[in-house]
């Protein structure tokens, strides 16, 4: 079963590393993560994509819960969520006939050229991953000379703030 973790972190130098190396030295994979500063400069939030049992997510969570540098962690694929990932592609696209085909390809998937070469354009698609999947799927004909992908970032749907869902791991009870 694939999931989807949220951790909120505090942005200071290595968290990254020590989180990922945590997950790594107890043998789980990460298929997707994505880190970016949040509404607030001194936190940070990580969302993983890992797969694995129930019983693998909740392992994952109690190591990440441990960790002094992460405020708290969520279950985003637990809620109804909203998750895309950001794609840069650059394509052969010769003037002409198979460039117009890209150039409208790139248009039904809501995508945009945002570079143009002689023999080549780089288009940004983001979406869920089976909308980015299926635009690669459509690309390689034409000859796909390099991919980049930002790995899937999520949110929980509106109406429920994530400090509703989730309580700091680090708190004391009283």
């Amino acid at each position: 079963m694939r999931h989807v973790l949220s951790a909120v972190v505090q942005n200071v130098p290595g968290v990254l590393a020590h989180i990922s190396g945590m997950l790594a030295s107890r043998g789980y994979n990460i298929d997707s993560l994505a880190v970016g500063e949040t509404e607030d400069t001194n936190l940070s939030r990580m969302t993983f994509v890992l797969v694995g049992d129930d019983h693998v997510l909740e392992q994952v969570r109690k190591q990440l819960e441990k960790i002094v540098t992460v405020v708290r962690v969520l279950d985003v694929s637990s809620q109804d969520f909203v998750e895309r990932d950001l794609m840069l592609i650059k394509v052969n696209a010769e003037a002409g006939g198979s460039r117009n085909e890209i150039h409208e390809l790139a248009e039904i998937f809501r995508g945009k050229i945002v570079d143009v070469g002689r023999n080549e354009v780089i288009i940004e698609i983001s979406g869920t991953e089976n909308k980015i999947v299926a635009f690669i799927d459509l690309m390689r004909p034409y000859g796909i000379r390099e991919l980049v992908r930002t790995g899937r970032i999520a949110m929980v749907r509106a109406g429920t703030s994530l400090e509703e869902q989730v309580v700091d791991p680090h708190a004391v009870e009283a």
